[in-house]
């Protein structure tokens, strides 16, 4: 190590090559004033002991090679007016979710601009829900063995930021793991994992790189944990190659930014179209007329009138919906329907529920007319059994897709309490009790089991005579042994709400997770966590054995408390004897988003608090007429919402459909439980609300819908 006084004359040769750059800069200007840079040191996360000595050493690279540097932990700079006074932001160890969605936009179009980036360690450890910030950086951190030596190879020699370092560069480091690792950019230091303990990449393990990306340049360095770093000579020399590049020749030009910021949230207005008349409303489906019919878990089917502006009853069923036991809440009744995707033509509607009678879900078709859903027209299209002595998980979504295909999501008709009187119980982690008589308890009879279609989520292709047709890329073949050929996505708890992409057939749906506060990974498995799911095509989801992005459960001995070993997502084998179907199941599918109680460091904006998943609608303008519609940002983008957070937020995907970017709906909208998100033929959204009280008639329960105000 080398003191940073002493620099200067082990710096004279670079420094030409930089002061060569900045003439080329200053010429390109109408101006002659210096380059600037603003050093961003924000942490939401963990916070390094070294930002002050980097601030430091980074003003002092800037007088000492002619550009001028401002330090900031304020993200309110992030906005158009003011990063226009800089030529590249330095990310310096920043952690967490440090920027909100207008300054996630404002960076972005600062570098569709000409701007330049610079992430310096934990820069990597920042943003895990932007997308766009993912490729800038070029990857995401997973973790890190003890700070310790190891050999660094340079790859490239010819960059600024490495052209003076030994072939192999000895550091003391933090040495980070990483994970997305982008492929587009071009490395400049590897570690050589053989130099020390606890790296996981093996070979290819990059640590510095850079590269042009979306208009402007990125350059990252892994180094720069500690202290001692901004006092090395040559790692001093390594970032200011790093700013040079970043800062570039040219100017910025706004013209060249391509991302837009959301319509603001005064131009949404939320028109209550009733609120106080709902008893326990569970699904809606909106008619073309723009009428809605509404049903309420205790049998009742109401109709709200668009011309009249009232609701009136359109029908009853008959439906078990409370449970015999009085410590107990049933969750079963009237739980889901939609409208044919003919309506127009056939006024047929879908409603799933529980009748009183037998212990069955059923899905049966009905027939409206005059505003009425008419009880002899009933066509039961297929029922299942559910236990009714003990609650929970229906499921009960009901929902069309491209080629009259219709999805249904089921429950695993499991108790998520601990069983009373026993001393070995679930703790809210996956109920997986095979001991006869104790089923209720065991998910693996159920969401684990194939030929069951509990817990699940059912496509079938509807015909006009009200049966179905099995379409090809279901999860089984028809004549599979020991499976329902029904069976789409398997490995559910509790799918309550689900969307499908009318375009593409995506399906998406909110997944109720388990409860367990805290991890147990040596014994019994992870914490509890909500999940939002995507599926482009049939797969198993992971519960009971997994949850989240398949982190596993272990097997458990109710007799005896001991633990085995856990599940293992690549073969995952259900041994229950309570399972009727195959015991070899598909690999588990990963969550797309998965969030627990606590704040999540992945998906940061989804809060914190109690959880209920819902997966609204994906919107596209162009399905919709323009007098009503949406604003264009929306189009092409996925709702998804939280019963308990009451919230909305919007989620941008890639081409592919993998996750992008997160962001809010409607900043400070006011919700009360919302149970259903459905998208009208005006292109208008229509939220249906619970209310805020469990089995009660709630006076803010509530029919609404979002008015987009141009």
């Amino acid at each position: 190590m080398h003191n940073f006084n002493a620099l200067n004359a082990e710096m004279k040769q670079i420094a030409a090559f930089f002061l060569a750059t900045f003439a080329l800069f200053f010429m390109s200007c109408h101006n002659s004033s210096k380059p600037k840079v603003l050093v961003f040191s924000a942490t939401k996360a963990f916070r390094h002991a070294s930002i002050p000595f980097g601030q430091a050493a980074i003003r002092n690279l800037g007088l000492a090679n002619g550009f001028d540097v401002d330090t900031t932990e304020d993200a309110t700079k992030f906005n158009d007016d003011t990063l226009q006074e800089y030529r590249a932001v330095i990310f310096l160890n920043t952690t967490g979710n440090v920027l909100d969605n207008h300054e996630e936009i404002a960076f972005e179009r600062f570098i569709q601009a000409g701007g330049g980036f610079v992430g310096i360690h934990s820069a990597t450890d920042t943003e895990y829900d932007w997308g766009w910030y993912g490729d800038l950086v070029g990857a995401y951190f997973v973790n890190h063995p003890d700070i310790q030596d190891a050999d660094l190879v340079v790859v490239d020699s010819a960059q600024p930021a490495t052209r003076f370092l030994p072939p192999i560069w000895h550091q003391k480091n933090e040495w980070y793991n990483f994970r997305n690792m982008s492929t587009n950019v071009k490395v400049l230091l590897k570690i050589d994992e053989r130099t020390y303990k606890g790296g996981t990449m093996g070979t290819n393990h990059p640590m510095a790189w850079y590269h042009d990306f979306d208009g402007g340049r990125a350059f990252y360095t892994e180094l720069g944990h500690t202290n001692q770093s901004y006092s090395d000579s040559l790692y001093l020399k390594h970032i200011l190659g790093g700013i040079v590049y970043a800062i570039g020749t040219g100017t910025l030009d706004y013209s060249k930014s391509k991302s837009q910021y959301p319509p603001d949230s005064s131009h949404f207005a939320k028109t209550i179209l009733s609120q106080g008349t709902f008893f326990e409303p569970t699904e809606m489906t909106i008619l073309p007329n723009l009428d809605v019919l509404i049903l309420q878990r205790r049998g009742e089917i109401l109709l709200y009138k668009n011309d009249t502006k009232k609701i009136q009853r359109a029908g009853f069923l008959r439906v078990y919906w409370k449970s015999k036991d009085s410590t107990v809440n049933a969750e079963e009744g009237l739980l889901g329907i939609c409208k044919d995707p003919d309506y127009t033509h056939n006024n047929w509607v879908y409603i799933f529920y529980s009748p009183v009678d037998t212990s069955v879900n059923r899905l049966s078709r009905f027939t409206m007319k005059d505003d009425s859903i008419d009880p002899a027209s009933e066509k039961i299209i297929l029922q299942f059994y559910s236990q009714r002595e003990i609650c929970c998980h229906t499921g009960g979504s009901v929902a069309f897709g491209p080629g009259n295909l219709l999805y249904l999501s089921t429950g695993d008709n499991s108790t998520p309490f601990d069983e009373p009187k026993q001393p070995y119980v679930n703790r809210g982690f996956a109920p997986l009790d095979g001991r006869p008589g104790h089923e209720k308890y065991d998910a693996e009879r159920s969401a684990g089991n194939s030929n069951d279609l509990r817990g699940k989520i059912i496509r079938i292709k509807m015909k006009a005579d009200g049966s179905y047709d099995i379409p090809d890329g279901n999860l089984f073949a028809a004549n599979e042994p020991k499976t329902k050929p029904e069976i789409y996505i398997m490995g559910d708890r509790n799918p309550y709400r689900i969307a499908v992409d009318q375009k593409n057939s995506y399906l998406y749906w909110g997944e109720v997770g388990p409860d367990a506060p805290k991890d147990s990974f040596d014994t019994r498995g992870p914490r509890g966590y909500d999940e939002i799911n995507q599926a482009r095509k049939s797969g198993y989801f992971g519960w009971p054995f997994f949850v989240a992005d398949n982190a596993a459960y272990h097997s458990y001995n109710y007799s005896t408390g001991v633990s085995g070993p856990a599940f293992d997502a690549s073969h995952p084998v259900n041994n229950s004897a309570n399972n009727t179907g195959i015991k070899d199941l598909p690999p588990a599918q990963p969550a797309f988003i998965w969030y627990p109680y606590d704040s999540s460091a992945v998906f940061p904006e989804m809060g914190a608090g109690g959880r209920c998943a819902m997966a609204g609608p994906v919107y596209y303008s162009d399905l919709y007429p323009d007098s009503s519609r949406l604003p264009d940002y929306f189009s092409g983008k996925l709702f998804i919402y939280d019963w308990i957070r009451n919230f909305i937020r919007i989620v941008t995907l890639r081409p592919n459909g993998d996750f992008y970017k997160m962001e809010p709906f409607i900043e400070n909208l006011k919700l009360a439980a919302p149970i259903d998100i459905e998208m009208g033929p005006d292109g208008r959204i229509y939220i249906l609300e619970y209310g805020t009280g469990w089995f009660h008639k709630n006076p803010d329960a509530g029919l609404s819908r979002i008015d987009y105000i141009k």
